[in-house]
């Protein structure tokens, strides 16, 4: 792998197809865009990036921590023309003033993402805090989302399901080295390959000018969102980490967020990972309550971040949804 201070973030591709043994010779055309938020945005900037040539097929939306490139091995393997989101305070868009990254706000906000640039896009897939932008989508945006993949999310999330994410997150900033960054995401990521681990730190990560490194994404939300905030992802952008807290639900009844859950109007499937403690047997009990036509697959060998762990796989999942909706 090329040495870390001649990073290009399009130049790493060919380490996915190799990882994963993809078989693509050509990439496909892959172009950043900003959308400039109006509104209640303010004139911040989302960033986000378009794959493939005619009019996106799906947006894919990223957990917390993470970024577009959490999807790379995916896209490449549906080989569909789509859009990959940062979400706010993550990846290359700009952070709200206000660190408010809720699943509402960002939702609105990535409603006019997808209306200017994949309005006719036929699934939206959110992973974790991205699965609950995307359901928060539906429900206040249910134009732009003709059906519905939630990854290893629903709205019973709390933090004893998600410690072992938190855990990680919840770590330094800022790190000596870029192999002491290394070090610590291999520590809590033992599952995955040190390249694919490099890759995500390059993606979602930079190195100051003292040769330091620390993480892209907003971490400023943390002690003031303890009581407001929703969402997991990874840090490495390859899949682990939150830049909101998640509530135990209060003893006598579940989350409010379910009631949005039942209010999706579109088709809908839930992704489980079969390792994860994000989502489970209650959840989605409580989800075919609530949406009795729900399809939920579970990935085999697969923790929080399905995308990251067994993108072969939820590729698959993907092009089957696709070619049934």
């Amino acid at each position: 792998m090329n040495g870390v201070s001649d990073y290009d973030e399009f130049g790493l591709f060919h380490e996915n197809v190799e990882e994963f043994d993809l078989g693509i010779t050509e990439f496909p055309p892959v172009a950043r865009i900003d959308t400039v938020l109006r509104g209640d945005g303010d004139g911040r900037v989302v960033s986000s990036l378009r794959w493939g040539e005619g009019p996106p097929e799906l947006v894919l939306v990223h957990g917390g921590a993470q970024n577009a490139h959490t999807w790379d091995t995916v896209a490449l393997g549906l080989g569909r023309p789509l859009l990959a989101v940062d979400l706010p305070g993550h990846g290359r868009s700009d952070w709200r003033s206000d660190g408010a990254y809720s699943p509402m706000n960002l939702a609105d906000d990535l409603a006019q993402v997808v209306e200017r640039h994949a309005p006719d896009a036929r699934a939206v897939v959110g992973m974790s805090l991205g699965g609950l932008t995307s359901m928060e989508l539906a429900v206040r945006h249910p134009a732009l989302v003709r059906s519905l993949v939630m990854v290893d999310i629903t709205p019973g999330v709390n933090a004893a399901k998600t410690k072992a994410v938190t855990d990680f997150v919840d770590g330094p900033q800022a790190f000596a080295s870029f192999d002491d960054l290394l070090a610590r995401t291999m520590e809590f990521n033992p599952t995955r390959s040190e390249s694919s681990l490099r890759r995500g730190i390059l993606h979602n990560a930079h190195q100051l000018p003292d040769g330091s490194w620390e993480w892209n994404y907003d971490r400023g939300s943390h002690a003031r969102s303890r009581s407001t905030g929703t969402g997991t992802g990874t840090g490495t952008g390859t899949g682990t980490a939150s830049t909101e807290r998640i509530d135990e639900p209060a003893p006598e009844g579940l989350s409010p967020l379910w009631d949005h859950f039942g209010a999706i109007a579109c088709p809908l499937l839930l992704v489980r990972g079969s390792l994860s403690p994000v989502v489970d047997d209650d959840d989605v009990a409580e989800a075919r309550r609530r949406q009795p036509t729900l399809t939920v697959e579970v990935v085999d060998g697969a923790g929080h971040s399905v995308q990251g762990d067994r993108p072969v796989e939820l590729t698959a999942l993907l092009a089957a949804w696709l070619g049934a909706h």
